[in-house]
Formats: C-alpha cells, structure tokens, sequence
C-alpha cells in the first residue's frame, strides 16, 4: 500500500503544472528573505517560529495581519510568523516532496483545492497532516460543513478553506432591461435559455459564455444535479453518467442554438475574457462568489451595471448553488508545536472575527453562517459598490444548498485535468467528439488508473 501512495505523490508532482486553480495564483515572491527578516526583526522576545507557505500573496498579507492580531491577543503565546509566497506549481512540488521525505515543511501551508486529494491519499497513518477536529467540531453547528468535508477522509478534517465560494449568477442589469427580460422571472435553467432567445433577438448579446479549457461553466451545473467526477461513497468513476452527459449537451446545444458563446481565451481567468465581457458583449457568468475582485480589478466599466442572485435550478426546490474552488490550510505533521499551530488556524479563519476578516479583507463568503448580519459583514465596501447589497441575500440564501465534492478521491486532480483541457474542449471548441464519447473516454482513462 505504501508503495502505492508513494507513486500516486510522485506522479502528482509531474503532474501538477497541468492542473486548473480555484484562485489566480500568485507569481513567486521575490521579497520573501526581505520579508521574513523585517519579520524576524519585529518577532516579540521568546515566540515560538511559526512558518507558512501560500501560493496567493493576498492570503499571505491576511495571515500576517492575524498574526499581528494573535500577539496583542495572546501575549503569554506570542507567535514569530515567517510567511512565503511561491509560485503555484513551487508550492505544491516543494511541499509533496518535503512531506514525503519528512524534512523541510512549514508549520502550516495552504493546498488549492484540486490538489489536495495528493495530501490526504492512502490510511490513516501515513497521512503527513494534522487532523484539526478539536478546533473544527466545536463550532460545527455555525460552519457551512460541506466545505470542510471537501479536506476530509478517514473521519478526520485535515484543511481549512478561506471561503464558501457559493456559486451565484452575477449578470448585467443593462443588458437584462435592453432585451425587456425581469432576471426574477428565471426559476430554472430552461427559463434561463428561453431568456437567452430573447436577449439574443432584442439585443445581439449572449446570455452566457461557456468556457473550453476549464471546468467553471459546466461544474456546478453537475453539481446542482447532486453529480460529481466520483461518487462519494464508492469513490467508483461516474464522470460519464447520464446527468453529467445531459448538462454537457445542455452547453453544446446553447452554443449551436446561438445564445451561448464560446469564452474567448477560453476560460474565465483570462485577459481576452475580461475585455469581453467588459465591452457588455454578455449577459451573465455563473461564478462563485470569489469571482467578485475579478469584476472590480479587472472590469472596471461594468461598475453600477451589475448584480448579482442565486444559480437558476434544474428543478424548482432543487440546489441553487454549488461551493467551487478554494484552498485548504492545513497544519503538516512536522509542524514544531501542533496545538499553537492548530489554534492560531482557527484564530484566524475559522472563529468570528477571522470569518468576517475574509470578506471584509478579501471579499470572501465566509465559512460561518452566524456572522451574515454583523455590522463588520454589511458596512459598504468595494465590493457592494460595485454590485449592490443583493451580495448579502445571496450569501445567505445558497448556504444550504453547499455540499462536499469529491475532492478526496486519489484521481480527483486526474479528473478535472481530463475534464478541462480534453473533455470541454474537444465537445464545445472543437466539436470533434459528443458529449457521450468525451466522457466516456475520460472517465474509461480513469477508471483504468484504479485498478
């Protein structure tokens, strides 16, 4: 078995490079000596060295400021917290092999959702994370659990997300009133497409843009249908099951049916995207809601233009929403005092204060379900001023609609690899394979790398 969970971690690292990521990772740091030393220089007498590596240089400065916030908390614990910031593929290489071999690891990391299944791999035992129960449970009640659940196996929680990332519909009022459409009256996806037909007559425009080489556009789709790559409890191969084969036809049809458009660059991370849908050439994405900073970095002129509401559904009373993306910091087992680490992890992410500091200083939906009226969380910011108050009511209203995916299988990170650089592209770029035909060859390839 240990054989085994050897080759799975080290096929992973070559692998990585082709992997997508919930979040815009951040380039390596070039200041990270001079960081740590002005860090050093600044480390109250007597702290225990606590260090962390991300590949976002956002989640870097919030874990540096709840470190600032933990010392004048805690002054009999005092904490000297050396942070880094690598690139994505650095910090996923760098930390599977410094697990693996049992030396160099930091204290705590974080690990992009699509990778994490690389960490967890195999029994109990050989599991190089710290299970982080004790500081999850007891707060249990107030967490949206189906995020927790996507950095769990054998019973244990190993990873802490920054966010819910609910899926929601963010769409451009303009747009909407042009073509003579009321976004309330879209209850389901057939009433989205019948939209789609008339914003198309009225306005020219598309309703939607569906990406080619990533996974954004048709996985919460599968996911409001309770599908998945894998199936929870089996872990059997069920990317080709007949409602992830409808929902993919239900994108190539909108795309012949002239309302959808394929997504220039071809995912919605990229720069010919952004001028797309900057210039009001589409109607609405359905992203989750840490896509908010992308429209308010990168498209400025849509400002007061748009909104944002919960996913339409496949049928009334179904989901509304599907928890995508995210990154689990986790404390690994070389970590020199556990319970310190452990404890400044809930401090900052997961108690009250450190849920609202992920909206308030990230514009993240946050994990805790009890915090959506405090004042902290309904101030206005940059991000209500670009979208409205509505970001609120969606908030609340897709949280119980948030269920684990299947990110602990070993093949997960396979999967969604196949998923968007073959599967979207050959059925609705290239147009060179149905949807039945690109699923079952994906999920055919799967299932032959878990014998």
């Amino acid at each position: 078995m240990k054989k085994k969970i050897v080759a799975i971690l080290l096929a992973a690292v070559t692998a990585l490079s082709f992997s997508g990521c919930a979040e815009v990772a951040a380039p390596a740091s070039g200041s990270a000596e001079a960081s740590q030393e002005a860090a050093s220089e600044a480390a109250p007498s007597g702290a225990q060295e606590l260090t962390f590596w991300t590949f976002q240089a956002a989640h870097q400065k919030f874990m540096e400021d709840a470190a600032a916030r933990w010392n004048e908390t805690y002054p009999d614990r005092q904490i000297d917290f050396k942070a880094e910031t690598l690139g994505y593929d650095d910090l996923h290489n760098n930390l599977l092999i410094s697990l693996q071999t049992g030396t160099g690891a930091p204290d705590i990391a974080d690990i992009e959702i699509s990778m994490y299944a690389n960490f967890i791999t195999g029994d109990e035992e050989s599991i190089p994370l710290v299970p982080l129960n004790d500081v999850i449970e007891p707060d249990k009640e107030n967490l949206i659990m189906g995020r927790f659940d996507n950095y769990a196996n054998h019973g244990n929680y190993y990873g802490v997300d920054y966010h819910v990332g609910a899926t929601c519909l963010m769409y451009n009022k303009e747009i909407f009133e042009e073509a003579g459409v009321d976004i309330n009256s879209i209850e389901t996806w057939d009433d989205f497409k019948e939209a789609g037909k008339t914003i198309r007559e009225k306005t020219g425009k598309y309703i939607m843009a569906c990406e080619t080489t990533e996974h954004w556009t048709y996985y919460p789709l599968i996911t409001e249908k309770k599908s998945d790559f894998f199936d929870p409890e089996t872990g059997e191969v069920i990317l080709d099951n007949q409602a992830n084969i409808d929902t993919l036809q239900w994108l190539l049809d909108g795309i012949n049916d002239d309302i959808f458009v394929e997504m220039p660059g071809g995912f919605c991370h990229s720069e010919e995207w952004y001028a797309y849908m900057n210039e009001g050439n589409v109607a609405t994405i359905g992203v989750p809601l840490w896509y908010l900073n992308r429209f308010t970095d990168y498209m400025p002129d849509l400002k007061g233009k748009m909104s944002v509401r919960t996913l339409p559904v496949w049928e009334k009373g179904g989901p509304n929403s599907a928890g995508l993306g995210g990154t689990g910091t986790s404390v690994t087992n070389q970590a020199r005092d556990v319970q310190l680490a452990k404890d400044f992890l809930y401090f900052a992410k997961i108690s009250k204060d450190g849920a609202i500091r992920t909206w308030t200083e990230l514009g993240f939906d946050p994990i805790r379900t009890d915090i959506y009226d405090d004042p902290q969380m309904t101030a206005p910011n940059r991000f209500t001023e670009y979208f409205g108050d509505e970001i609120y009511d969606v908030m609340d209203a897709t949280s119980g609609a948030i269920s684990a995916l299947s990110t602990s299988n070993p093949l997960y990170p396979e999967a969604l690899t196949r998923v968007q650089k073959t599967v979207m592209f050959n059925v609705l770029h290239e147009k060179n394979q149905t949807p039945e035909e690109a699923l079952k060859q994906a999920a055919d390839e799967l299932r032959a790398m878990q014998k």
